[in-house]
């Protein structure tokens, strides 16, 4: 019994288990969810770089035209300051409510400012769709990667049984290589998904932190008009 476990042993430690054998060495229902996974891992991880870049730029504009806001002398003379191809949002939605304003100034103070919150709602919408692109892409990765890399597990440990009844050897040197492969899929599905669900939690907050402050801001514009 001792010489079988010895030569076992030895077989798997000479055996390669480098990632790139255990690609190469899988079958192609394993290969493709590896390379499934491989793809969606970097493409979230481009996300998580552009989306940290976008908030950390909207949140440092808006900061600067807030105080900007608060320091004009009139409604008008900022929004001919301002830019429409602008990119902040709070610029964005300011201009929306102003222009409308100026526009509008024959209406009862009532009814001009119901509407100009309608027309600033509306552009904090847009804004809200633009900062928020793709990030349900990094919450499909967070929940679905897990079990694609569990299918390629189930389906690495059927190919693995399968060898051992095709070769009627128990053996660890003929079990290990099937399940090795079987295993990376499912480590894929983690490295892919848990990174993707920390940055859709944090990407989720400060969206919602951002969306707050538009509507703040509008809030204050209209007390102030």
């Amino acid at each position: 019994m001792e010489p079988q476990v010895g030569a076992a042993a030895s077989a798997i430690a000479a055996a390669d288990f480098s990632f790139w054998t255990l690609f190469t060495r899988a079958d192609f229902i394993v290969k493709s969810v590896i390379i499934m996974l491989i793809a969606a891992s970097i493409y979230s991880w481009a996300l998580i770089f552009e989306k940290y870049k976008v908030f950390k730029k909207i949140f440092k504009s808006s900061e600067e035209f807030e105080e900007e806001f608060l320091n004009s002398k009139s409604v008008k003379t900022l929004f001919e300051k301002t830019s429409s191809d602008t990119d902040d949002p709070m610029t964005v939605v300011f201009r929306s409510g102003a222009n409308y304003l100026m526009q509008n100034k024959s209406h009862s103070q009532a009814v001009l400012t119901e509407k100009v919150k309608r027309v600033m709602d509306v552009a904090i919408d847009k804004e809200v769709e633009k900062y928020e692109n793709k990030l349900t892409f990094l919450a499909t990765v967070g929940s679905v990667a897990p079990f694609v890399g569990l299918f390629g597990t189930v389906w690495g440990i059927m190919n693995s049984f399968q060898s051992i009844a095709i070769s009627r050897n128990t053996s660890l040197a003929i079990v290990a290589p099937g399940i090795a492969e079987a295993l990376f899929a499912t480590a894929l599905g983690l490295l892919a998904a848990i990174p993707a669900v920390v940055a859709y939690n944090k990407f989720t907050s400060s969206s919602r932190k951002f969306t707050q402050k538009l509507e703040n801001f509008t809030q204050t514009f209209l007390s102030i008009i």
